[in-house]
């Protein structure tokens, strides 16, 4: 498969703190993303990432991964998937996402992985394995239960009840797997009957937990984007308009009813036991491995 190649000197990076799901280190395989979502903040001009509907892979990547490993003097939970989704299309065939999975564990490391790809599952034997001596989390991106709204905002990422199916299958494996409910568009999903509706299918999948961010942030060319995308997929909604009035320019566009939506949710999980506390998250996966593994805050 002939597939675009940036340059690496180091994958495997330390994060500046702990406080996003517990993890130490941050690992990045593919640069830019083929799912198209119109809400990315990874199209930000701020990453510097020219094309980002374009897929490339870093070059020598598990070579460089494994000297990485290698040179670190504390373990960790290392996490990816945080500005391009490591199970694209050409992950079927390059396997690279699997080998560097593969790498964590031989190299004593846990692992937290963020996807709309549902090819994940096909690593549930190396999670599983990596689950017997370093924690894991598994973190599955719906936005909404509707897969016919999905399939406008993230026109080529699976389905969202694809991505149900793969929640339900990594649980039944025994592998520590939630839903990130991330963003929740403004005048588009931002409905409680809808957030009640997704807890209730996590829950149904056997998700653990549900961590949810009642808006979505937009800044510099992926505004632009967006704003656009929202003309050319719901003409005459008059979306564009009410999101420059209810928002202007800032970067965090937090939706009007999130109070109200952050009290359903919260109400569901109570009802269902889900987890959505960062604290309570990160305590319940890192459960039973020993405090040397990861530090939280």
């Amino acid at each position: 498969m002939d597939v675009p190649t940036i340059p690496a000197r180091s994958i495997v990076i330390k994060n500046k703190s702990t406080a996003w799901f517990g993890t130490r280190y941050t690992m990045n395989i593919y640069r830019g993303c083929s799912h198209g979502c119109i809400y990315c903040d990874s199209r930000s001009e701020c990453y510097g990432v020219q094309d980002f509907d374009t897929v490339r892979v870093k070059s020598d990547a598990l070579a460089v991964i494994r000297n990485d490993l290698r040179s670190k003097t504390q373990s960790g939970v290392v996490a990816t998937g945080s500005m391009s989704d490591p199970y694209n299309p050409f992950e079927k065939e390059l396997q690279l996402t699997r080998h560097a999975l593969e790498l964590l564990d031989a190299y004593g490391f846990g692992a937290a992985v963020a996807t709309k790809g549902t090819l994940i599952t096909r690593d549930a034997d190396i999670l599983r394995e990596i689950a017997s001596h370093s924690p894991v989390l598994c973190k599955i991106t719906v936005t909404t239960c509707d897969d016919a709204l999905a399939a406008k905002l993230e026109p080529r990422a699976p389905s969202s009840s694809a991505r149900l199916a793969a929640v339900e299958k990594l649980a039944g494996q025994g592998i520590f797997t939630g839903v990130l409910l991330m963003p929740v568009l403004p005048f588009l999903e931002d409905t409680p009957d809808g957030v009640r509706r997704l807890v209730r299918a996590a829950y149904n999948a056997g998700a653990r937990f549900v961590y949810p961010a009642f808006g979505v942030t937009l800044r510099q060319n992926q505004r632009a984007y967006f704003l656009d995308r929202l003309d050319e997929l719901f003409p005459g909604a008059g979306l564009r308009a009410r999101y420059v009035r209810q928002f202007g320019t800032q970067y965090e566009c937090r939706s009007p009813r999130a109070r109200e939506l952050w009290q359903a949710f919260t109400g569901e999980c109570r009802a269902t036991g889900l987890l959505y506390g960062m604290q309570d998250i990160v305590a319940a996966y890192r459960q039973g491995y020993g405090s040397g593994q990861l530090s939280f805050l």
